[in-house]
């Protein structure tokens, strides 16, 4: 059995959605709610000072991101 466990807070209106599952369309799955015993940490505001994501929005570019990398630190290629 695949289990997959995330931590979530239900919407306003009572519904929950889940995203980024590890499973196919059409797969069958099993969905048993608990209440968590630790309570998710607050989304932080805007106006907070700490900011938890600092590269979100930010943009992300790959050069030749199938290229080996430090090829020289590999003894056994000496």
């Amino acid at each position: 059995m695949n289990a997959h466990k995330i931590e979530t807070v239900l919407n306003e209106d009572g519904t929950l959605t889940l995203r980024g599952l590890p499973f196919r369309a059409g797969d069958a799955v099993e969905v048993i709610v608990l209440e968590s015993r630790t309570p998710l940490p607050e989304a932080p505001t805007p106006s907070s000072d700490s900011n938890l994501y600092p590269l979100r929005g930010t943009v992300i570019r790959y050069d030749d991101p199938t290229e080996p990398v430090a090829l020289e630190d590999w003894e056994v290629l000496k």
